[in-house]
């Protein structure tokens, strides 16, 4: 007969493995978070079509509305591309942010996640990894949004530095906002479902804004709402920036909502991944 014996009451029961930190430090959770960056990476190198959205993107709509709606609103397509440019280029990263959310929830559908639960790093690290990865297709966007722009005969007005401002901002939005639908992936119950959720957040806010037509030609209510559009703040910053070369009060309630989305949904989303695992 087996006898079972309870461990004596003074016997310490571990509870970490030695050698390894029960809570990963600052320098840990950073080499962690470059580690799944750099696989998001390798996954986009073997899925190209990833990059499908902020190639084609960028073309067919700097162009379309371009083309379309260049005489009636301005005039000419000339006139228009100092108002369009800044806009499509705030509206393709932003709308490109979405798919962060979407792919987040099919990694864990398929289980991948469920490999880093017995991993000793950080819970912000598989969510910071592929959104440090992801600025790579925003970057695609706003310069291929430029590129074309250049091409139909725009010259921002702001000249290099001023350019290269609006990029960078529309960027830093891009990555900001990617947190909410970050957030959506870990609440979600299916990709569909982030998907259809996302495209109500976003195309109210990218259409129903200034980034095609001056806030001063819609009508009242529909004016008001433009003018307290986050999106709207984005899109005048990018403007003031690129066409003006200055940095308005614009540019810092741009960067203050940036920072506030982050501050709020980047500890919603770590919060929510680390219950569902």
């Amino acid at each position: 007969m087996t006898t079972l014996i309870d461990p004596p009451a003074h016997a310490a029961v571990p509870v970490a493995v030695d050698g390894l930190a029960t809570r990963p430090s600052l320098r840990e959770t950073v080499d962690q978070t470059l580690a799944m960056a750099w696989r998001a990476t390798k996954k986009m190198r073997r899925n190209p079509e990833q990059f499908f959205d902020v190639t084609i993107q960028p073309l067919l709509f700097t162009a379309m509305f371009a083309y379309i709606f260049g005489g009636a609103i301005s005039g000419s397509v000339k006139d228009y591309l100092p108002l369009i440019i800044p806009g499509i280029l705030a509206q393709t990263a932003l709308t490109s942010s979405m798919a962060m959310g979407t792919q987040l929830r099919e990694d864990m559908d398929k289980g991948v996640f469920d490999r880093f639960r017995s991993l000793p790093i950080a819970r912000i690290a598989p969510l910071a990894g592929p959104a440090l990865a992801d600025i790579i297709r925003y970057t695609i966007a706003s310069t291929l949004t430029i590129l074309v722009g250049l091409a139909m005969g725009y010259r921002p007005g702001g000249g290099f530095l001023g350019t290269l401002g609006g990029w960078l901002l529309t960027i830093v939005a891009a990555w900001s906002l990617a947190w909410i639908f970050t957030w959506l992936g870990t609440v979600a119950r299916s990709a569909q479902a982030v998907q259809g959720i996302s495209m109500m957040i976003m195309f109210p806010l990218t259409f129903l804004s200034n980034a095609f037509v001056p806030a001063s030609t819609l009508p009242g209510w529909l004016e008001a709402f433009v003018k307290v559009n986050p999106v709207s703040h984005v899109v005048t910053a990018c403007r003031d920036l690129i066409n003006e070369g200055q940095v308005t009060t614009e540019v810092a309630w741009a960067l203050l909502g940036c920072a506030i989305v982050v501050a709020i949904f980047a500890p919603l989303a770590v919060r929510s991944y680390s219950r569902k695992i």
